[in-house]
């Protein structure tokens, strides 16, 4: 199966006592590279977190920002920072006293210092952890939903683009299966031209002749591996593992046997198609860097 992996998703879940809320995004990546903000306090939870994402993805840029709204006593719990306040304290008393500024030094200094914070309350995790899981859930479910929506998009223009190729292949097998007789039609042709007609032409060393340049030509294992490339292509798309990385190296190999065949075939109309599939290769690698 095709997935894509650009998408995004947003839940949110209520649990007993934890209102838990969850923004996932995700990128084109080699590897599964995971970003992860969790607020203070449930750092212990991101361990969790992070192994119920990589259990429903192999590689991606994954980006997650966790919000938790703890209603229990120890959620409600604050704390002020009493070393950072007093430090605070006393720069703020250094200025007053160093520009003779005149009126009291207020709360609301202090409040938007950030002196105040949550408590390092004992928190009940594995009652939140109920909730996170239930949340997590429900935003991979959507997230892997619209990977695979736009997946079947890809697939579908993967599909018409293979599709062109093997047409191409086929053209071009058909077109280097009569180049034997064309090297013995051309040497006849080269050899009147070069005697003036005086010379006799042996009908046994022009077909030699032309059987050797049609070996040095011969691109038949090429096109019979470049088919076994195209069906490979094609059962790994129907397939339901992650596809992305067994495509592309596909691709590099399907380049390698066009490019062999550009190398070898003199053929002007199978030249002509071998551009084409190139440039059919490329667009359809530019599509599989997105694909999982």
């Amino acid at each position: 199966m095709i997935r894509s992996m650009t998408a995004f998703s947003r839940a949110e879940k209520t649990v007993d006592a934890f209102t838990v809320g969850i923004e996932m995004r995700t990128y084109n990546s080699r590897h599964l590279d995971l970003s992860l903000r969790m607020p203070h306090g449930f750092q212990e939870l991101e361990k969790k977190v992070r192994d119920r994402i990589a259990a429903s993805m192999i590689r991606g840029r994954v980006e997650v920002r966790v919000q938790i709204q703890d209603a229990t006593e120890a959620g409600a719990a604050f704390e002020v920072d009493g070393p950072k306040a007093e430090a605070y304290h006393r720069a703020l008393l250094d200025l007053k006293a160093r520009f003779d500024l005149d009126g009291p030094v207020g709360l609301d200094l202090y409040v938007s210092a950030g002196l105040i914070r949550p408590a390092d309350a004992d928190r009940d995790l594995e009652a939140c952890w109920q909730a996170l899981a239930v949340c997590l859930d429900v935003a991979l479910a959507d997230l892997t939903a619209m990977r695979e929506k736009e997946g079947a998009h890809l697939a579908r223009d993967l599909g018409e683009r293979m599709a062109t190729v093997a047409e191409r292949l086929e053209r071009i097998g058909r077109t280097v299966s009569g180049l034997t007789e064309l090297y013995r039609q051309r040497l006849e042709e080269r050899i009147r031209v070069l005697t003036d007609g005086v010379a006799p032409i042996d009908p046994a060393r022009i077909a030699q002749e032309a059987a050797i340049l049609a070996d040095r030509s011969d691109i038949s294992e090429e096109i019979v591996r470049a088919q076994s490339h195209l069906d490979q292509f094609r059962d790994i798309m129907a397939a339901t593992a992650p596809a992305g990385q067994k495509l592309n190296f596909l691709l590099q190999e399907l380049n390698r046997e066009f490019n062999t065949m550009g190398s070898k075939c003199n053929s002007v109309q199978a030249a002509h198609d071998i551009v084409d599939v190139k440039a059919e290769l490329e667009k359809i690698r530019e599509q599989v860097q997105n694909v999982e």
